[in-house]
């Protein structure tokens, strides 16, 4: 940092009841009042230097009293020029450059006043020192918000947004000057070359109004990443930490004035991200949203939000999605809504793209990695005890079927959930155990699914018929191995939930294939090889009917297609009754023997 002294007497100024006077032999004759401060000087030091003054005080030498309220910098900066006109010793550097300087305006210590006058050399420090340091102009900018009309009129805070912009387009090779740079990670003494975004930090200590001037002159200048790079920066900053959730408390719970404040820099930060996807990563883009739902932001801020972190949504991982929930109607602790409405807005924009054979496979795989992502964050919040079955639901079928080709991992998803909530009514299960396809389970899941005693006997007798039918359909391979291992625990399982005083379900039960055949689950050969399933001719309703009546027996509700079956079992029954049937075969006996009498 440089500095400017100017004077070589010593500081002979002191108080005195709120009166600052200066040791002198001669009586002070000229009484200045600025703000809650009266000055106590002499006319002979001051006036040669001071146009205002000059101006101000008549011909007459007796004693005279002004008002200088509205001098910029206040006392402060007044004294500062008051001490120049003495010829008292003054420091001057960056930081205090701008009170002195604009304080001296207003008096007119100019050259037309006196040569060599105060403005005059404060001019020549500010274009020889300040605005060749890069620290330096930083400070002076800062110091541009205490007084910004006067900053702005006299053209200091325009000097120094270019100086520091031409320092920051300056080639790394070429920055000889010292700069903040405290990444992770980094090690100064073992790098020889200057990282592209060492100007990042330093800069990220100005107000967001001056910040913005800075982005906005270097927008069409630098790649888009270092634009993201140092929004990130500034970001880390100035707003509340995320990841720090025990930190932040509620918005309740901190001032209206430091609510909007950060609010205020998160919209202005939004608006600052450049057009080019990948500027910024997916982490920070869904910290902002989360951060931004926390301020209450505008729906405009949150809704460009939530369409750039669409854009990358396949760049995600797991943790990055995991955000607090702050909504006061939500028992759970993750935000799902932040995630679904980032999902729903991913296939909004994926439909939208215009169909091309090169960009097919790239967006397939796309699609692909968003639907293992969102699977793999259902696990996670499945274990939130709070979480309802409803919104683990919705938040599944948010996936078309071109993004979950296999519900492996949507079958452990739901296994945490069941496991999480064993008190959860029948009609839960399901309700939560309806969004899995058992033709898409791989045959190791398979294999699980028809011993795990969580899922719903429906599930299971599903799991088992799928499993048939793809063993009848294929050839004899490791998969068919696999297959037959999962029927013969299948048939276990059922055996051992039956002798829990539930019906036995037969191993004879047929199940349907969509030829309308049916295929028993009967007991398999015992040679190294499954034999592949003949189908019976058998309707498929009978296995409807099978399973409606046992939960009719387990409790269940009757819905008006199991009156439908039971009304049928009935009839089925009464058809079959052997009395009956012995009654209609004698009638039929003792007509024919009466034909053959006559």
């Amino acid at each position: 940092m440089k500095f400017m002294k100017l004077g070589t007497r010593p500081d002979t100024f002191y108080t005195e009841e709120a009166t600052r006077t200066v040791t002198s032999d001669t009586p002070p004759d000229l009484i200045l009042r600025i703000n809650n401060v009266n000055y106590l000087l002499h006319k002979f030091s001051l006036l040669p230097k001071c146009g205002l003054l000059q101006q101000l005080c008549p011909v007459d030498d007796g004693e005279i009293t002004l008002d200088l309220h509205d001098i910029p910098g206040g006392e402060e900066a007044f004294e500062m020029c008051a001490k120049y006109c003495y010829g008292i010793t003054i420091n001057f550097s960056a930081y205090n450059f701008l009170p002195a300087f604009c304080a001296a305006k207003f008096l007119r210590m100019t050259e037309a006043v006196e040569k060599g006058n105060f403005v005059m050399k404060l001019e020549a420090f500010f274009q020889s020192c300040i605005l060749e340091g890069w620290k330096d102009s930083i400070i002076t900018l800062k110091t541009t918000s205490k007084l910004p009309d006067w900053s702005e009129s006299l053209g200091i805070a325009r000097k120094c947004i270019d100086s520091i912009v031409q320092k920051i387009l300056t080639p790394s090779p070429k920055v000889t000057w010292s700069y903040t740079y405290t990444r992770p990670g980094y090690d100064r003494k073992h790098r020889q070359s200057v990282p592209r975004d060492w100007w990042t930090e330093d800069i990220s200590d100005l107000d967001i109004d001056q910040f913005r001037f800075i982005i906005i002159a270097l927008r069409n200048m630098l790649p888009s990443q270092l634009i993201g790079e140092a929004l990130h920066v500034y970001a880390s900053r100035w707003l509340p930490d995320m990841s720090r959730t025990s930190t932040i408390g509620s918005t309740t719970s901190q001032p209206e004035e430091i609510t909007m404040k950060n609010r205020r820099i998160l919209e202005a930060i939004v608006s600052m991200i450049p057009a080019e996807q990948g500027s910024l990563s997916i982490n920070f883009l869904l910290r902002l949203l989360s951060l931004g739902n926390y301020l209450g932001s505008s729906p405009l801020t949150k809704t460009e939000l939530v369409r750039r972190s669409s854009q990358q949504l396949d760049e995600a991982t797991v943790s990055d999605l995991l955000s607090p929930s702050y909504s006061a109607s939500d028992k759970h602790f993750y935000d799902v809504e932040l995630v679904r409405s980032v999902l729903e807005s991913f296939w909004v924009l994926w439909r939208r793209q215009p169909p091309g054979s090169s960009e097919k496979g790239e967006s397939m795989r796309s699609v692909r990695k968003v639907g293992k992502l969102i699977d793999s964050y259902l696990q996670v919040i499945s274990k939130d005890v709070n979480m309802p079955a409803s919104t683990v639901v919705s938040l599944a079928e948010c996936l078309p079927d071109i993004a979950r080709p296999l519900h492996d991992e949507l079958y452990k998803a739901i296994n945490i959930y069941l496991k999480e909530h064993p008190d959860l009514s029948k009609a839960d299960k399901k309700f939560l155990c309806r969004i899995l396809d058992c033709q898409k389970l791989s045959p190791e899941v398979r294999a699980h699914a028809v011993k795990n005693e969580r899922l719903p006997l429906r599930t299971v007798v599903q799991v088992l018929y799928f499993d048939q039918e793809k063993t009848a359909r294929g050839a004899t391979t490791p998969h068919s191995l696999a297959s037959h291992d999962t029927r013969t625990r299948g048939k276990e399982t059922l055996a051992a939930r039956e002798d829990q005083g539930k019906q036995k379900l037969s191993p004879e039960v047929g199940f349907p294939r969509p030829d309308d055949t049916t295929m028993s689950v009967a007991e398999t050969s015992t040679t190294d090889h499954p034999r592949i399933m003949q189908p019976e001719m058998k309707l498929p309703r009978e296995l409807e009917r099978k399973l409606v009546m046992r939960e009719m027996e387990e409790g269940v509700e009757s819905s008006d297609k199991a009156k439908d079956v039971a009304a049928d079992e009935r009839s089925q029954r009464s058809t079959l009754d052997p009395h009956k049937i012995g009654k209609k075969t004698g009638k039929t006996d003792r007509g024919h023997n009466k034909g053959r009498e006559r």
